[in-house]
């Protein structure tokens, strides 16, 4: 220990000595591991921490697994409620089971009404998650009862509307108009689903449990003690056979699927934060070659001084110590200051990411975190030193002593050099690959065709509660008026509305049945997404009418039912004929067949990224009013300056009722893209700061070259040689380990490729045009790196040059 602690006091004082090499290499390092710190802290936060439950392990979602020939490619879907009902009475493998859907309730009698998202959740909920209340109680067996309006407040709620007043417990609120008690508190470590402020009981009706075909909840569970997932999985799939054979007209082909909660949550994104952690991991091993090249370059800059200690009789041993402990130290080093741009780094990430990723709200720097930082700084200290302690090892120290010889480990360190920058190119290179064939899956996702015209409309989500418009009458005059109101506003080409927005993956689907056709089991009828929009909503979207005509003010609830078609809806139910005049029946409306009066162009429903075109059906919203619906604007003026007259209309009807998730179309079209355009920001800004890296270490090698080569160079200009034939004997040197690392990147970025195959859209990973231009781009800066050196050869005296000698 008192050796250790001599080496360090030593390394201090050498370091001291030597300022600019200390800040190149800690300012090298610090980029490579703040990086690394920043992108742990989203993948510890998001990937690996456990769920703030008690046993987070045995917390299970179980959805549907739908039939293939229904739904090709979809793995999962909602439950219906009598499924639930029968896998939560055939079932001994679970402690607790609970079905849920989320929503949003509004909260009058406080001020400002307000839009909050709300859980609609079973008795049992807050039993499967193994939560305790931080104030009150939570949710208890009977309050699912219709005559027990009880209401769970998150701990944000709490805070913000009541002030953390305890009296508020047992008090009541007003939600959608109807009084609720508030049974107590959820602590925000325990919030679930995430962003939820609000829990409420599910009160499901007997017709409504015995629904088989619908499906539009979720459902949770808690394993039993000692019960596998694998068990778990076994049992469900017996009991999902017994159901499908005992109802096969709801139940064929319908499954359903065990999946630990943690993985529900963030299967979704695991590859993208896998691949960023991996590119900024290759980014921290281009800045070990650099700072392994520095102390290599340094080492032999210090071989006398070596030599000496070795002949006063220091070991071979206690040298190489000195080298991992004088690295380490700037490592370290380089750790914190990493860590103090990760802080910032961090804050920008969390921000980004807050409506795109599970658990954003958890990312920050805690202790885990740190022990990463300070891990990962130690381990990029041994790394970097590992090279110039191998060729240390391989010298003879008393080389070093006679006068005018070169050493043995300065003859081959060159050698070493130069493997270290092709091992940084090929680092670049890969990175740079990633990143370009994300920006143009980005640019292909760009250049998609929505279908709609979003440029100059105005959205915005209007959720009226049902206890106050209880009717479909009340429901339909209530929209009816605000687009009367919206579209009087001064500007305004258009106004409709439309149940969900094109690009949500979500929205309703039925099965439909057609007329004339033989009648197939509720379980083989085919599946459409079904809108309910008004009239000028295609207007307002700028959607062409295909075939037939539009929904208009004559499709009221007491005119003959209608729908449009989709046209991929069309073409796929009724290939080579006209749809138009062709009648259908909603299997969830059974008794009311309804004509085809039109085909629309087909609309992205779920993303631009999906592929294949939605079989859509959109009905009538007099037909069939719904007490939520996105009014859609089209206006001449900045569409930013509308939404306030937008959100006037509707308060002048009811100054209860919020509106919420008012935006442009363009910004809702923008934030569909937000994920793609997260990951290729990061991405491209790892690859820049490799390309960096591997210039300077490019630059580096050469003009230490060049300073070795000093005499040589002198020689060669003294016998004849020009300038241009100095810079071509610089430059060929620089650019053979370039070329090199090129090479060998080029094949690193096939398999990188094939780790970007779920985050790219329409580009493959051998697209020529992105290895073509990226070895462009890192061959000129390659090029750019070595002239600098070349040019000082070219300044060299030979006179001096030979004095030297």
């Amino acid at each position: 220990m008192h050796a250790l602690e001599q080496d360090v006091r030593f390394a201090l004082r050498v370091l001291k000595k030597n300022p600019g090499f200390a800040a190149v290499t800690v300012g090298l390092l610090a980029l490579g591991i703040g990086a690394n710190t920043a992108i742990f802290s989203v993948v510890h936060a998001v990937l690996l921490k456990p769920l703030p439950f008690p046993q987070p392990d045995r917390i299970v979602a179980i959805p549907h697994t739908p039939p293939q020939d229904i739904f090709p490619g979809r793995r999962t879907f909602s439950v219906s409620p009598a499924n639930y009902y029968d896998w939560k009475a055939q079932s001994d493998v679970f402690a607790a089971m609970s079905i849920y859907a989320g929503g949003t309730m509004t909260v009058t009698g406080l001020g400002q009404p307000e839009s909050m998202s709300t859980a609609f959740v079973s008795s049992e909920f807050f039993d499967v998650l193994g939560a305790r209340p931080l104030a009150g109680r939570l949710l208890a067996k009977g309050d699912d009862d219709e005559n027990r309006p009880v209401a769970v407040l998150s701990e944000r709620l709490w805070k913000t509307r009541f002030g953390g007043d305890p009296r508020v417990i047992g008090s009541t609120i007003t939600l959608n108009s109807k009084p609720f008690v508030v049974a107590g508190v959820l602590s925000s470590a325990l919030t679930f689903p995430e962003d939820t402020r609000l829990w409420v009981p599910l009160t499901l009706t007997p017709e409504m449990r015995a629904l088989r075909g619908i499906h539009d909840f979720l459902v949770l569970a808690r394993l039993k003690p000692g019960v596998r997932v694998e068990a778990a999985q076994a049992q469900m799939n017996a009991i999902s056979a017994r159901l499908a054979a005992q109802y096969p007209e709801d139940d064929k082909g319908w499954g359903a699927l065990v999946l630990p909660l943690h993985e529900d949550l963030v299967g979704d994104v695991r590859p993208a934060l896998l691949v960023l952690l991996g590119a900024v991991g290759l980014v921290l091993l281009i800045a070990c070659a650099n700072v392994a090249n520095l102390v290599l370059a340094r080492t032999l800059g210090r071989r006398k001084e070596i030599a000496v200690r070795v002949a006063l009789g220091a070991g071979r041993g206690r040298i190489v110590r000195q080298i991992f402990v004088e690295t380490i130290l700037l490592a370290l080093a380089g750790g914190a200051l990493g860590l103090l741009g990760a802080r910032f780094g961090v804050r920008l990430i969390a921000d980004a990411v807050a409506d795109q990723m599970p658990r954003a709200s958890e990312i920050r720097l805690d202790g885990a975190v740190l022990a990463f930082t300070v891990v990962v700084s130690l381990l990029t200290g041994a790394l970097a030193a590992l090279v110039p302690a191998w060729r240390l090892t391989r010298s003879d120290p008393n080389d070093a002593l006679k006068q005018g010889a070169r050493s043995e480990a300065d003859a081959g360190s060159p050698a070493v050099r130069t493997a270290l920058v092709v091992v940084e190119v090929a680092l670049a290179l890969v990175l740079m690959v990633g990143a370009g064939l994300l920006v143009r899956s980005l640019g292909r996702l760009r250049s998609v065709d929505p279908g709609f015209d979003p440029r100059n409309v105005v959205t915005a989500l209007v959720s009226i509660p049902d206890e106050k418009y209880a009717t479909p009458d009340s429901r339909r005059q209530f929209f009816e008026r605000v687009l009367e109101r919206v579209r009087a506003i001064p500007g305004v080409e258009a106004a409709g509305a439309i149940s969900t927005l094109p690009l949500t993956d979500g929205g309703s689907t039925q099965p439909v049945a057609i007329a004339g056709r033989p009648a197939a089991k509720l379980s083989e009828q085919p599946e459409v997404a079904v809108r309910i929009v008004t009239p000028e909503t295609w207007k307002a979207l700028r959607v062409r009418i295909v075939a037939g005509r539009d929904l208009g003010p004559g499709d009221t609830e007491r005119a003959a039912p209608a729908v449009l078609v989709s046209e991929s809806m069309a073409k796929k139910f009724w290939p080579g004929e006209s749809a138009v005049g062709k009648r259908l029946t909603m299997t969830f409306v059974p008794g009311i067949e309804r004509e085809v009066v039109g085909v629309v162009a087909d609309v992205k429903l779920r993303g631009l990224a999906h592929r294949e075109p939605v079989a859509a059906l959109y009905v009538p919203f007099s037909q069939m009013p719904t007490p939520w619906t996105y009014l859609l604007v089209r206006t001449r003026q900045n569409p930013i300056s509308v939404i306030r007259s937008v959100e006037a209309a509707v308060h002048a009807l009811d100054p209860d009722q919020p509106v919420v998730e008012a935006q442009t179309l363009e910004q809702h079209l923008g934030a569909s893209l937000a994920h793609a355009r997260f990951n290729m920001r990061l991405l491209s800004v790892f690859a820049a700061l490799a390309l960096v890296l591997s210039a300077a270490g490019i630059y580096g090698v050469l003009s230490y070259g060049v300073r070795r080569r000093t005499r040589e160079i002198g020689i060669r200009l003294a016998l004849g040689a020009t300038s241009p034939d100095v810079v071509r004997l610089i430059v060929i040197q620089g650019m053979r380990p370039a070329l090199l690392g090129l090479g060998l990147g080029l094949l690193g970025s096939l398999a990188l490729g094939k780790a970007l195959s779920s985050l790219v859209f329409e580009i493959r990973a051998s697209d020529p045009a992105t290895l073509a231009a990226v070895s462009g781009i890192l061959g000129i800066v390659a090029l750019a790196a070595c002239a600098l050196p070349a040019y000082r050869a070219t300044r060299v005296d030979p006179t001096a040059a030979l004095a030297e000698g």
